[in-house]
């Protein structure tokens, strides 16, 4: 083995384990969640436990305080989640990018009217051309999945309750609490 081949392996060690070890401390964070009590107020918080035995949530409030929410004072809880409008826009600016480059390399079409353009100029050419509706569909795309999400306690079956807030555990920063 020849010295660049072990500086590069050495290289790649050294960067997966600096990759790993980002990981290993990363302090994972709850979902923000807005909760309607069926008296009309509201808590809003991140999620820290769903505990099922005590049949309650623990939120950590904006002010850092530790909320025991019983289940049955819930009307609704929403799931606040991060707009990811800006990824679906760059997913589409570089998927319709993409794709407007390979037509504009494998057409022979010349979209300068008979100037005798090059397939790169061409590829140069259509792959704008194509971006646009790309980020018009991405960023549509981006938006439906940024969108919160409604689950209604009030009125629902305890097997309906148990099922949404065992889906619920696993947005939690405390997944596995008994």
């Amino acid at each position: 083995m020849n010295p660049i081949d072990r500086k590069l392996i050495a290289l790649f060690l050294v960067f997966s384990l600096l990759a790993v070890s980002g990981d290993l401390y990363a302090k994972k964070k709850g979902a923000t969640l807005i909760i309607t009590k069926k008296d009309g107020g509201q808590i809003k918080g991140e999620l820290i436990v769903v505990k099922i035995k005590q049949n309650s949530l623990l939120l950590l409030d904006a002010e850092g305080k530790d909320v025991s929410i019983d289940i049955a004072d819930i009307k609704v809880i929403r799931i606040v989640k991060k707009s990811k409008v800006l990824q679906g826009v760059g997913l589409g600016l570089l998927i319709g990018a993409g794709l407007g480059a390979l037509y504009g390399l494998s057409t022979d079409e010349d979209p300068m009217g008979g100037y005798g353009v090059k397939a790169g100029t061409n590829a140069i050419y259509w792959a704008p051309v194509f971006a646009a509706p790309g980020i018009l569909i991405g960023g549509i795309f981006g938006a439906g999945a940024g969108t919160d999400k409604i689950i209604q306690i009030e009125g629902r079956h305890p097997s309906s309750i148990e099922f949404n807030l065992d889906k619920l555990r696993k947005k939690a920063r405390i997944r596995d609490y008994k």
